[in-house]
């Protein structure tokens, strides 16, 4: 496996400028982001592309499709970013990619393309870990001081991450079976809605009349830790559809209310569990931050806000942009790196499979494990 470099006393006292692509799921995206001595950062260009129109007849994320589309279109948004920041090479300290974890198609079309871009500029290539840009990201929006505490929640992770320092992460509590966005997206589909089902089920639920009408299970009701568990909900909201006689558009509605509630409550309950044990290790580091697509729902985030000022937490949400898959996430996380003079091969993997703490997913992996290493 390539080796990442670290070079003593790189790029502290000056801005760096690094250009990110992302291509892990079904975004296809590229951003310049300026990283200032101060923290401060300026998103100098960006373009996000998604394949929604593509994937919806299939009710997913088909890989071999989402793959081809990031091939075709890479490197078109490479020249468009630097065409709207009025750059060239000349002017990038360095080139980033997502390295994994993803589908690896898609995470190859990103890392490829940054390869080439590299060797072609003499540039050096950063690799990124998708989920270090998202842990990250609230950095995008102010120079956050480390530690906080992270609740990654997407359609693919749902986990309770201590941001220690670049690199520097502890995980406090994983999903043991579905994330959270998932969740969303299989209790969507039962109910007949489109792709993604995530924000078409939280329109859905706004519709309600009782949101409390169908029990839906708590999940890991008696276990004490800080993991999640989603599968059982998505089976209990399927038992719950199919127990109805023709369901009406009220009936939805209602069971999609308490689907997103059952979901906000579980994701609120063990992140101010994971709150109390941050606590009493970084009694100075009082920020939640929730960052994944899943952070954009308005009941999620209610319900997340509540238990940090409960407990006296500051609650940080990226903005929506930011929150789902970008590339000025992943072009930030290459130049912190790259001011801590960390670089990469040329012959850098792309991964399906990257915790970023490693050892609690050697340790623990959760999610079983396979050839390529732990899953979660």
């Amino acid at each position: 496996m390539a080796l990442s470099h670290t070079h003593p006393g790189a790029q502290e006292a000056q801005p760096v400028t690094v250009l990110g692509l992302e291509s892990s799921c079904d975004d296809s995206a590229a951003a310049i982001v300026r990283l200032n001595p101060d923290g401060s950062t300026q998103v100098l260009a960006e373009r996000v592309i998604n394949q929604n129109s593509d994937h919806a007849p299939f009710g997913g994320v088909v890989p071999e499709i989402a793959a081809r589309s990031h091939a075709e279109r890479m490197d078109h948004l490479a020249r468009e970013v630097l065409e709207e920041a009025g750059l060239g090479f000349d002017a990038l300290d360095a080139i980033a990619a997502t390295a994994g974890p993803g589908l690896i198609g898609g995470v190859m079309a990103a890392l490829m393309t940054a390869k080439g871009l590299a060797l072609g500029s003499g540039k050096p290539l950063i690799a990124v870990n998708h989920l270090e840009g998202h842990a990250l990201s609230p950095r995008l929006v102010e120079p956050l001081p480390f530690p906080w505490l992270l609740l990654l929640v997407s359609g693919g992770h749902t986990q309770l991450l201590s941001v220690e320092g670049v690199g520097h992460m502890t995980r406090l509590g994983s999903t043991i079976d579905d994330a959270a966005g998932e969740a969303f997206d299989k209790s969507a589909k039962v109910l007949g809605l489109g792709f993604p089902g995530g924000p078409a089920l939280e329109k859905l639920a706004a519709q309600a009349t009782d949101p409390s009408r169908f029990p839906l299970p708590r999940m890991l009701a008696h276990d004490k830790s800080c993991n999640f568990s989603f599968a059982g909900l998505k089976t209990a909201v399927k038992r719950s559809f199919d127990a109805l006689d023709a369901p009406a558009d009220a009936d939805r509605a209602d069971l999609a209310a308490s689907a997103q509630a059952a979901i906000a409550a579980h994701l609120a309950e063990r992140t101010g569990r994971a709150l109390d044990l941050y606590a009493e290790q970084n009694p100075q580091g009082r920020v939640l931050v929730a960052a994944g697509g899943v952070a954009a729902n308005r009941a999620v985030r209610e319900a997340l806000v509540k238990e940090a000022e409960a407990r006296g937490f500051r609650t940080l949400f990226p903005p929506l942009k930011y929150c789902t898959d970008n590339a000025a996430m992943i072009a930030l996380a290459g130049a912190e790196r790259l001011r801590l003079g960390i670089t990469d091969d040329l012959t850098v993997p792309a991964r399906a499979r990257w915790p970023l703490d490693s050892g609690a997913a050697s340790d623990d992996p959760l999610l079983g494990s396979g050839k390529k290493g732990p899953k979660a």
